[in-house]
């Protein structure tokens, strides 16, 4: 599940055994803000370092612009950093990657490009998913040949139904690059573009999830194992789009990846290209507001009161904080975007825990496979009656096994393992401790976290009951954890909704109404990390224009690791591409 970017200490059960109290991660990716540190003029800043924004600033960097990234977290990455606690290492978001294999995707080409090939991937099992229905299993395998052949063997008579499945996550790709092409043009070449893209896109490309798989199969229960990904967006397949369902699927179907060295490496070998060029990513450097000079943008000003002054501003903090919080009111009143806020929802909010075992992955039997545990084939209804009542079957439980992804994870914590299980969640359920200081929010909040703990555990014990007994370590995050470190003032993990409605939004796009202010990050185009960082591409392109974009493009495209340069994690790329 492409989520969850925080995380918020729990007492241990006290059947497991305890340990001293948490410290802070060492885990500590930049440099910390201090406004002597800066060292003006630059060309553009980037407020927030997720994948997007460090996407967009080492794209520039390339270009020669001198670019300035601001994180208010104390590491730098968004959800795509990781955190140590107590002995233990855990990923915050990235906890499975596709399209890195060693086929030439898009994905794979921008990642080696701004992490000048430094950063690597290991393989999952060729399982890479396994959708657990009730009693039921279903797994979901690397290649296309294989994805069909194993869904076959439970559904003999759906051949073809999946080959028309698989026809279409397709074309949705293909009609992606018509939408990515609009949000690049003008903002009058809106009506045109919509025109055309009408003229040719499929008439079934943005109904609901539910809505095209039952046009392809009346098949329930593969429908089901089919939409079983449903958790990496956030919503149930009776709301979301198919765009993004089929996205996420087309994304995974030649198996899923983990980085090599842990997720932290993602932030960690990007960086240095934006600091080739003169640039900085700060970490401690929360921007206050966004500063104007009539209808352009002339910087920002920090929570100290130091002002930093540059042409271009790309917001990654998402269209809530961008417009709401960043942006004076009245510029975005003017504007629109209060009004235009109102045509869009905040994504789901989650819980997950933290777990850590003393024994390695190996020793312990744990998969490279992600395990997704429903509670019945009812999304629909097991979803709504659990978000209506707390005390109703969790009606998802992703998860997932860092230790066991990453070769170097007991390099770096031998006789160590971690796993991680992520649940869905109301904001509301916490809402009343949000005022309180973040880990001191009292034994009220604490019982809750420890109920929610053990019930996610016994999911995890009834398909690894040899887990039982074994855990040395566990915390619990909430969406006040991501509100806290993120400012998702809801919780929201995945920015907006991906329901048809957002992909209708045509103001969903990098370059705003005021002239120097830029969008980045999931918002922009689909969540999850390489969504994010395909945002992050497009809005470099908008920046620079059509010549020089074409040709940073090209430069991507034909980028070849220095001669000598690292090569490590080939063969690891290669074994499941």
């Amino acid at each position: 599940m492409n989520n969850n970017n925080s995380y918020e200490a729990t007492m241990t059960d006290p059947t497991e055994k305890k340990r001293s109290a948490p410290k802070p991660s060492r885990l500590r990716i930049g440099r910390r803000y201090r406004p002597s540190r800066l060292e003006g003029p630059y060309d553009a800043l980037v407020i927030g370092s997720g994948i997007g924004g460090l996407t967009t600033a080492a794209m520039l960097s390339a270009t020669g612009k001198k670019v300035l990234v601001l994180e208010q977290h104390y590491t730098a990455g968004g959800y795509t950093h990781a955190y140590d606690r107590n002995g233990y290492e855990w990923d915050v978001g990235v906890h499975y990657i596709g399209d890195v294999g060693e086929h030439p995707t898009m994905t794979r080409k921008i990642f080696d490009f701004i992490s000048n090939h430094q950063l690597h991937w290991a393989p999952m099992d060729t399982t890479y998913d396994r959708i657990c229905v009730g009693e039921e299993q279903y797994d979901l395998r690397a290649g296309r040949e294989a994805f069909i052949e194993e869904l076959i063997k439970n559904f003999p008579d759906e051949r073809e139904n999946i080959e028309r499945y698989l026809g279409r996550l397709n074309e949705v790709a293909k009609s992606m690059q018509r939408i990515a092409l609009e949000k690049l043009l003008p903002s009058w070449c809106g009506p045109i573009t919509r025109m055309w893209r009408k003229l040719r896109d499929p008439s079934w490309l943005n109904k609901t999830t539910r809505e095209v798989l039952g046009e392809i199969t009346q098949n329930e229960k593969l429908i089901s194992v089919l939409t079983g990904q449903w958790g990496d967006n956030g919503m149930t397949p009776a709301q979301s789009s198919f765009i993004i369902h089929a996205l996420i699927a087309k994304h995974y179907l030649y198996g899923g990846y983990y980085p090599v060295g842990g997720a932290s490496k993602i932030s960690e070998t990007i960086i240095p290209q934006i600091q080739a060029s003169g640039g900085e990513v700060f970490t401690y450097a929360t921007v206050e507001t966004i500063l104007l000079d009539g209808n352009c943008v002339r910087g920002v000003r920090m929570a100290d009161g130091t002002e930093i002054e540059a042409p271009l501003v790309i917001s990654s903090a998402g269209v809530f904080n961008t417009f709401e919080r960043l942006l004076p009111r009245s510029a975005s009143e003017r504007l629109g975007y209060v009004r235009d806020l109102k045509t869009v929802n905040r994504s789901m909010s989650h819980l997950c825990l933290y777990i850590g075992l003393e024994k390695t992955a190996e020793e312990l039997q744990l998969p490279k496979t992600n395990y997704w545990l429903y509670a019945s084939d009812n999304y629909e209804r097991d979803m709504q009656e659990f978000l209506q009542d707390s005390s109703k079957d969790i009606p998802l439980a992703y998860i997932s096994f860092p230790s066991a992804k990453d070769p170097t994870f007991t390099q770096r914590y031998p006789g160590r393992a971690t796993i991680e299980i992520v649940a869905p969640a109301s904001y509301d359920w916490f809402a009343q401790w949000h005022d309180k200081p973040w880990s001191k929010r009292g034994d009220d909040y604490e019982a809750l976290k420890e109920e929610f703990s053990q019930r996610l555990l016994e999911h995890l014990y009834r398909y690894f009951p040899h887990l039982r007994g074994q855990i040395d370590y566990y915390e619990l995050s909430t969406p006040l954890s991501t509100d806290y470190f993120c400012f998702y003032s809801q919780g929201e993990i995945y920015g907006l909704d991906h329901d048809p409605n957002r992909f209708e939004q045509s103001w969903l796009r990098p370059q705003t109404r005021l002239k120097g202010l830029y969008l980045t990050g999931q918002d922009v185009m689909s969540c999850g990390v390489a969504g994010a960082m395909i945002s992050g591409a497009l809005t470099a392109q908008s920046i620079l224009g059509w010549r020089q974009g074409a040709r940073l493009m090209r430069q991507v495209l034909t980028s070849k690791p220095a001669q000598g340069g690292d090569n490590e994690g080939d063969g690891l790329s290669k074994a499941a591409g």
